[in-house]
């Protein structure tokens, strides 16, 4: 893609996200960070020249329907950072995903946002958003004999799964199986397998934890499913960058099984910070999907588990995170601001010569 075709992309994304033709401060922040990292043009948002749902498609007419999805989900993430959702903008971003030939169940959820139906939006993202995104990943990946049905309830016990895990207090300091052990056993984090545990499927993204360099609170979890969900060569990975949005930023997702909303209601997307270190998990996760072509939930960490964790991350291409996203305190999974309070405690409450 030229430099001018990512313009016009990004001129149609404006046009269609705004709310009586102007951007807010917080989607113009975003969306400046998002497009750069997605689409390699850096831009002034706000001084775009608008352009209408047609001429976009036509500018797009030579890219793939993934592709083309994929830039109405960057219209639909700056309709989900926007509390209420105007009709307009719904209506609006549907037709330009309609001209696009992308007008996927995403579209439909933020419109169901947009009328204030809440639980069925949640009911329509859980169901074609999730369900049908790990319906095929196999039994043996996870390490797991649990039902695919049962893989996100919470507290479903699995004795050899837990043993697998816990065996990872024996493998080398530095390994990617041990860096994991260190990650759990340092916040009180229960095991997969046991009562409290993530399921094995959830369980996946500790690992990307480690490997990204994320940390465990809410600004983290954002980095983490956002590297994981643009990292899929599937376009439903959006799904978790959805409802992660929804669960701790604007509240229109009150649960998901496996996280609940924040109850502190602090508004992380509007921090610009916050859309540089997004951007930069875009950015990360675009070049895994280029390199892999595989979802990263769907990896057997378990047979890294034993290497040092600087050459899994060479053989897999997990670069480092950018200047900018350092410079924007993103923090490492092992830094105190990468750590929520009551994790930052129970460390400290351990006698670490009993480790």
């Amino acid at each position: 893609m030229t430099a001018d075709e990512a313009i016009l992309i990004a001129r149609g994304i404006a046009s269609a996200v705004g709310d009586d033709g102007q951007l807010t401060p917080v989607q113009a922040s975003l969306l400046t960070e998002v497009i750069e990292a997605v689409l390699d043009v850096r831009v002034d948002i706000n001084a775009l020249e608008p352009l209408d749902a047609e001429s976009l498609a036509a500018a797009m007419g030579q890219q793939s329907e993934d592709a083309r999805r994929r830039v109405v989900h960057i219209m639909v993430l700056a309709e989900l950072i926007l509390k209420p959702i105007p009709p307009e903008v719904a209506r609006r971003v549907a037709a330009y995903a309609d001209a696009l030939g992308a007008n996927d169940q995403f579209v439909r959820i933020a419109r169901r946002y947009a009328q204030g139906a809440f639980g069925l939006a949640w009911i329509d993202l859980r169901h074609n958003g999730f369900a049908e995104h790990w319906q095929m990943v196999r039994m043996d990946q996870l390490k797991s004999n649990i039902k695919l049905e049962d893989q996100l309830a919470l507290g479903v016990e699995d004795g050899p799964l837990a043993e697998l895990w816990y065996s990872f207090r024996n493998y080398k300091p530095g390994t990617l199986g041990r860096t994991v052990w260190d990650m759990y056993r340092g916040r009180g984090f229960a095991l997969p397998g046991s009562i409290g545990g993530a399921s094995a499927y959830l369980a996946q993204h500790d690992f990307v934890h480690v490997l990204a360099n994320y940390g465990t609170n809410l600004p983290g979890e954002l980095e983490v499913f956002s590297l994981i969900g643009h990292a899929d060569p599937d376009p439903k990975g959006f799904a978790w960058i959805a409802t992660l949005v929804g669960l701790f930023d604007t509240g229109y997702v009150e649960s998901a099984g496996f996280f609940d909303y924040d109850v502190a209601k602090e508004k992380r997307l509007d921090n610009p910070a916050m859309h540089v270190r997004i951007a930069d998990a875009l950015h990360r996760g675009r070049l895994l999907r280029e390199r892999l072509g595989t979802d990263l939930l769907e990896l057997d960490y378990h047979d890294f588990a034993e290497q040092q964790l600087d050459d899994v991350r060479h053989e897999l291409g997990v670069l480092p995170k950018s200047e900018r996203a350092l410079a924007a305190k993103s923090p490492g999974v092992f830094d105190r601001d990468g750590q929520t309070p009551f994790q930052l405690a129970y460390g400290e409450s351990l006698d670490h010569d009993m480790w």
